[in-house]
């Protein structure tokens, strides 16, 4: 039978079920406000009619109160519209356990992309012994940060796990129980998670998601492409940074680390103790049985925290030498269930996860002043008396030979010690879980030379005093960084000592890149051109020292933040450009979107894995010919022009501060971090994090950041006659047809009809129409450039889901909009505190939650 449209699986499997089991969940009782399940449909249609008709917010409350509700009283619709919120939090779980379950069916789980289909293309071209020999040194890293985009406590999402199966099995009664549990479970908390507990959340997804998905990729792998041979690599891994992330969290301290880190292992021992269990009752061999009955006691010592003296390596062994016997004397029952536990031993080791350290480069600056400072007030000859006084290359000179030990009692700054201990903890985390655990420190915001010559010596005057067994990962993050990138590699290349080092680790070097800052910097086609042609420049200068250069993409969820469709990007790159592996961050709900099943969590990461590999083994040279590149250059030039007059214009912040939810981001308790970087009162750019920042916009349902600019660099091109240009480019650049595809992603999410009435607003009308202009003429041109006749066309399916999702929260963000304005009149009246003030602001605050939740990327 052939496989039906996905547009058509989808409406069948998503729509339909969703338009079924939301009727059962409108009559389940939440309260004692009665008809509040009837009253939503009512009100979600006055919205839909009243943005058609041109209403703003305020009037679309208003005409729905006044001709059903006339009788309230105003504390009676304000309690009415905190009900509404929280039916459209629970509709928004709903629809996503439904979209989980049907993942499989509406996916093509063998499709173009999956490891099936690259093994049976690459077996028709003749190039199957072309694809081991990539398998064996290419990598994938997937790395889980706790950056607070997912509003889903814990609780809830075990309820979307059990809702997700109970729907996959068509279980009513079950799925009745559970819609009914999910309306008495709070969505929001009352105080910050730590450090500690986001990891612990996030554990949840390596336990029960990624230890089973990442064991069946690599089976499949060594069974179907290796035909059952060893497999010298182990291609997948995932990366952590809850815990180990000190960038802008004092709250990450050396003791959360080291706690997380001790976490970690204990999670990955419960479950190989839960496998060797399991496979006791099947290994009841003779010679076997009481090898295997030994290793569980031995794991089960380790999960009691009691003295245990098994290792990694005797682990690996005994395993090894059980499936020995098993091979030549049992004719090899159950081989295949134990050499599926090794290979998971051989992913996760005893850690689990590469836990990450990273912090700011300034950050390091002054802590490393403090120590040099303190170390020569106290006589110490490990830096000269006048080393302040020296230039920076004669500071990088002194730092790559720098040799003793620094006496960590004599540090009496608390920030200082704190990011001193924390070297410590990195040497005391490999001692206990194997190097793999922690062997990679991240800088943040990294500029120069020295930057990372101070981190280096730090490394290793305080607790790598023999041998360095960490890599140093320069992130580079602003446009102006980006373009001066591969000259601060070349410095430390030839640098000697750091180049020792750099033998001593493979002659591997980790560069991040991060998307979020360098858009929010220098726009949407300027930051994603200048990390391309950074990579370039960064190849270069690595090839040409013989060093394998390794892209770690900071990425987000939305395309503003390097997010949509990112195994598209990996795809797109030439041979220009070091692919060796590829590494990227994944965040907040796209971890639960993305990873959050078995099925979705293996779809995608063999769609990263073929991508990753598409380069090395297609026969197309994806390389940009110089008159595209001209164009490019040129696109993002003009794009970074217009967006840099628009980030100058005096409303800019002001808009943002009075008119976005911006403000409210802090008190959503859903993340550890603070929601900005710098101590200042007033709202400055450079303090203002991504995620706020491009969550503002996408709570606006304006989405600036994933396209401003875009419009205006395309109309250069129409006004000159020189378009075809243009879409010359668009149809021979996978690069590009990618950038304008996630773009397009954020136009469609976007909806101006909401914030139609600040066109009028005597302060902020004309930046408003600003913004909006800009959409219609990206729109428009996007629309010219691929020939569409609507936004998303080549992607229906994903439109249908953007468009389910957009409806269900339509009432969510007009009450929020009724709420921003409401707040807005009363601080014009001089209200700056009150109940009715602080009524307003919960409710802007609550808002946020289904909004960003049901939009998955936030854009």
């Amino acid at each position: 039978m052939p496989l039906q449209p996905k547009l058509t699986r989808f409406n069948q499997n998503v729509l339909s079920k969703y338009q079924i089991y939301n009727s059962i969940f409108m009559t389940l009782p939440f309260d004692t406000i009665t008809k509040t399940g009837v009253l939503l449909p009512l009100f979600h249609e006055t919205c839909q009619k009243g943005f058609k008709d041109g209403q703003n917010p305020t009037e679309i409350v208003e005409t729905f109160f006044e001709k059903y509700q006339a009788r309230r009283s105003e504390e009676s619709r304000i309690n009415l519209m905190f009900r509404f919120i929280q039916y459209i939090e629970r509709q928004v779980v709903l629809f996503d356990a439904i979209e989980d379950a049907a993942f499989p069916v509406v996916n093509n789980m063998d499709g173009i992309g999956t490891l099936r289909s690259l093994k049976e293309s690459t077996r028709a071209s003749g190039k199957l012994d072309e694809l081991r020999e990539y398998l064996e040194e290419f990598k994938v890293r997937i790395v889980l940060t706790a950056h607070p985009t997912q509003f889903y406590p814990g609780s809830v999402l075990a309820i979307i796990t059990d809702l997700t199966e109970a729907i996959k099995d068509n279980d009513l009664l079950r799925i009745n129980e559970l819609l009914a549990q999910l309306g008495k479970t709070p969505f929001f908390k009352d105080k910050k998670p730590t450090p500690y507990d986001e990891a612990v959340s996030l554990i949840w997804y390596l336990e029960n998601v990624f230890y089973y998905s990442f064991g069946k990729i690599f089976d499949y792998i060594q069974s179907n492409i290796f035909e059952g041979q060893e497999v010298n690599n182990d291609i997948i891994n995932v990366g952590f940074w809850p815990g180990g992330d000190r960038d802008g969290n004092p709250f990450v301290t050396p003791e959360i680390t080291l706690k997380v880190a001790n976490k970690l292992r204990e999670a990955i021992i419960k479950n190989y103790y839960r496998d060797i269990r399991q496979l006791k009752r099947k290994l009841t061999f003779e010679g076997v049985e009481d090898r295997v009955l030994k290793l569980e006691s031995q794991l089960y010592s380790i999960v009691l925290q009691q003295e245990s003296d098994l290792t990694l390596q005797n682990f690996t062994e005994e395993l090894e030498a059980i499936k020995k016997v098993i091979i030549e004397k049992h004719q090899s029952l159950y081989v295949d269930e134990l050499t599926s536990l090794l290979n998971k031993v051989k992913l996760f080791g005893f850690h689990f996860s590469n836990l990450d350290i990273r912090q700011d480069s300034r950050a390091h600056a002054k802590v490393f002043n403090t120590m040099v400072d303190t170390l020569i007030e106290n006589g110490s000859d490990i830096f000269p008396k006048n080393y302040h006084d020296l230039s920076e290359k004669e500071q990088v000179q002194l730092l790559s030979k720098v040799k003793g030990k620094v006496d960590l009692s004599l540090i009496k700054d608390e920030e200082a010690l704190k990011a001193l201990k924390t070297i410590e903890v990195i040497k005391t985390i490999q001692e206990n879980n194997g190097e793999r655990a922690a062997n990679r420190y991240i800088i943040s915001n990294n500029q120069t030379t020295l930057n990372v010559m101070q981190l280096f010596a730090m490394l290793k005057l305080v607790a790598f005093h023999d041998k360095l067994t960490v890599d140093i990962g320069p992130l580079f993050e602003t446009i102006t960084d980006l373009e001066n990138a591969h000259l601060v590699m070349e410095e430390l290349y030839t640098n000697p000592e750091y180049s020792a080092h750099l033998k001593s680790r493979g002659n591997k070097q980790t560069i991040m890149l991060g998307f979020s800052d360098g858009t929010k910097d220098g726009g949407y086609l300027m930051a994603n051109w200048a990390i391309y042609k950074a990579k370039e420049r960064l190849t270069e200068v690595s090839r040409k020292y013989d060093v394998t250069v390794i892209f770690f993409d900071g990425r987000g969820g939305p395309p503003a933040r390097g997010g949509g469709k990112t195994h598209n990007f990996y795809a797109s790159l030439g041979p220009t450009i070091e692919d060796k592996e590829v590494q990227l961050t994944i965040q907040g709900q796209t971890i639960s979107s993305n990873f959050g099943t078995l099925e979705s969590s293996q779809y995608n990461l063999e769609q990263l894995i073929s991508s990753g590999l598409y380069n090395s083994l297609s026969d197309t040279d994806l390389r940009m010919v110089p008159e595209n590149r001209e164009v490019m250059d040129n696109l993002a030039k003009l794009s970074y022009e217009a967006y840099s007059n628009f980030k100058q214009h005096e409303k800019f912040i002001p808009y943002l501060e009075h008119m976005s939810t911006l403000k409210y981001y802090a008190k959503t308790n859903i993340g550890s971090r603070p929601s900005k970087r710098g101590k200042s009162e007033g709202l400055v750019f450079e303090d203002l994090r991504a995620i706020p920042f491009v969550g503002s916009w996408s709570q606006l349902k304006q989405n600036v950041p994933g396209f401003f600019g875009v419009g205006t660099a395309l109309k250069y091109y129409e006004d000159a006659g020189e378009f075809d240009k243009v879409q010359a480019l668009f149809k021979s650049s996978n690069f590009f047809r990618t950038l304008i595809e996630n773009s397009m992603m954020s136009l469609s999410k976007s909806f101006f009809d909401l914030t139609k009435y600040m066109s009028e607003d005597p302060e902020y009308g004309e930046f408003w129409n600003i913004i909006y202009k800009e959409f219609e003429t990206s729109k428009r041109l996007i629309l010219k450039l691929t020939g569409y006749k609507e936004l998303m066309q080549e992607e229906p399916a994903g439109k249908a889901s953007i468009n389910v999702r957009e409806s269900i929260v339509l009432p969510l963000l007009t009450i929020q909009q009724y709420a921003l304005k409401k707040i807005q009149e009363l601080q014009k009246d001089g209200v700056t505190e009150g109940k009715e003030l602080e009524v307003y602001q919960k409710m802007v605050t609550r808002s946020l939650f289904g909004n960003i939740n049901a939009s998955r990327n936030s854009a």
